[in-house]
């Protein structure tokens, strides 16, 4: 908003020190900052009406480790509502709102966002785990998906639209043609459940998606900007830079919710904030041709997403599990390892695959 008020009044001549305001890198700052003050002062009063609301909290997985029961049960969910809250008034402050790229991401982090709030809202209504059906889940995150895809694809210029870009190489493109919005409608979907696969523990989950939000922000900036895009040699996307004020403002209410969501969470995400950051993460991996990227960047997520598949496989195949229990982090558990040594070493590996995704921008 802030963005269009400064172009109209230079437009008109009116030039002032309000011009910095123009700048991607100030905007993305200040976009960054704001969205952590809204959700520290949004918080409390969030939480509180939360706890109101759901009287008995989530319900837990009788599944799961004792202890991880006995220690979740009455903490109240759908605290990805903060998130979403403060990234949009943020992004609608200083944002650029005629850029189709910052509409496509967001509405698709909405959408997931509704989505997983569905889920939640079924859970609570039922006292049990069970939320939307499969189908119904997944019909309507293939749809969102889908729509992304072809609205990013439209953004997009023609030499780029339907093609895979490779990391470690410069001048690779896989023509994917008519295929390539059903790719994207995969990787969509795929880290909108990975990211709710890994959101198990206190912090878990916020941790590496702020990593990743940090990395897509550079990323996002130098794909937008032409001169860096050449002196890299990755492809530039016009219109993509404005996605870096995106990533900071989902930085900064990832923080803000972090600050809740420490060991011992005062609140959970639930499916209402894993689900549409996933959801976020993918989108904007596809709108600046990084999807590759994003498996090294979130491999914290594909890996959490893989124990679940290879331990549904083989003890379908043999009757045995190849985890204690899965996700993987729940194996830790099992193993006795205490929450916050999990949550902060795999915060480790989330930094180090992080540097490894900004590596791929030299090492080509």
């Amino acid at each position: 908003m802030l963005y269009m008020l400064i172009s109209h009044a230079a437009h008109d001549g009116h030039i002032t020190i309000l011009n910095l305001l123009r700048y991607i890198t100030f905007r993305s700052g200040c976009a960054c900052m704001t969205a952590l003050g809204i959700s520290l002062l949004l918080g409390r009063p969030l939480i509180r009406m939360l706890r109101r609301i759901q009287r008995e909290g989530q319900p837990i997985r009788a599944v799961g480790p004792e202890r991880h029961i006995l220690e979740k049960t009455g903490t109240p969910t759908m605290g990805g509502g903060l998130i979403l809250i403060s990234l949009v008034i943020s992004m609608l402050i200083w944002g650029d709102l005629e850029n189709g790229f910052v509409w496509a991401v967001m509405l698709t982090t909405l959408g997931f966002g509704a989505i997983g709030f569905a889920d939640d809202y079924r859970k609570l209504a039922r006292r049990n785990t069970d939320g939307l059906s499969k189908r119904a889940r997944l019909g309507g995150e293939f749809g969102i998906s889908l729509i992304c895809g072809l609205w990013l694809q439209y953004l997009m210029p023609p030499e780029l639209a339907n093609h895979l870009a490779f990391p470690f190489v410069k001048d690779l493109l896989l023509p994917m043609g008519i295929l390539y919005p059903a790719f994207a409608m995969i990787v969509i979907t795929g880290f909108g459940n990975a990211v709710n696969f890994t959101d198990g523990l206190d912090g878990l989950a916020i941790g590496p998606v702020i990593v990743a939000s940090l990395v897509f922000a550079i990323l996002s900036y130098l794909v937008g900007n032409h001169v860096f895009a050449d002196y890299l040699q990755i492809h530039a996307v016009p219109g993509t830079g404005e996605l870096a004020v995106f990533c900071a403002a989902l930085v900064g209410a990832g923080l803000g919710f972090l600050w809740f969501n420490a060991p011992p969470a005062s609140v959970f995400m639930g499916d209402t904030g894993s689900l549409s950051l996933g959801g976020a993460l993918g989108s904007l991996a596809v709108a600046i041709k990084h999807e590759l990227v994003l498996c090294i960047v979130g491999g914290l997520f594909v890996a959490e997403t893989l124990s679940v598949v290879i331990q549904v496989f083989w003890y379908k195949r043999t009757g045995r599990r190849v985890f204690l229990m899965a996700p993987f982090h729940h194996h830790f558990e099992k193993k006795g390892w205490a929450e916050p040594k999990i949550v902060i070493r795999f915060w480790i590996v989330s930094i180090v695959l992080g540097l490894c995704g900004l590596a791929t921008l030299k090492l080509r």
